[in-house]
């Protein structure tokens, strides 16, 4: 199934942060505001999800525990959903260089808005729609 193909129904969020707090007000703004978020705090969940469970898009947060950091999951996760559209997220956004990114990504510095992020989501999940072929 294509990304956000199914009509009517909430965006699948897949939201990776180890920061509890941040974690915890990310995930509720998300929900206020329509999305289906599911919410994990390293790479090898986030992993496990995305083999078990649909995903629209993928939020994660750069510095992760676990020995995988955001980059190297969202590679991973383009290896099970090639048009998974991922936005990252980074107190030290910089930091990363365009070449570890995977391709069409979105970086969002931290400290973010979730009302901006939602909006950053929903236009991503669009992008990948629009751009998969009838």
């Amino acid at each position: 199934m294509e990304p956000n193909a199914r009509v009517g129904e909430p965006i699948r969020v897949l939201f990776v942060e180890d920061e509890f707090l941040i974690s915890e007000w990310v995930s509720q703004s998300l929900s206020e505001q329509g999305f289906d978020v599911r919410t994990v705090s390293n790479a090898a969940d986030a992993l496990a999800h995305l083999a078990a469970l649909p995903v629209d898009v993928l939020f994660t947060d750069i510095n992760l525990p676990g020995g995988m950091d955001g980059a190297a999951l969202a590679r991973c996760a383009r290896e099970l959903q090639p048009q998974l559209p991922v936005v990252y997220a980074s107190a030290r956004a910089t930091l990363l260089k365009q070449e570890a990114r995977v391709p069409g990504s979105i970086m969002v510095p931290k400290p973010y808005e979730p009302a901006l992020v939602g909006r950053l989501l929903a236009a991503a999940t669009k992008m990948v729609t629009a751009a998969a072929p009838i």
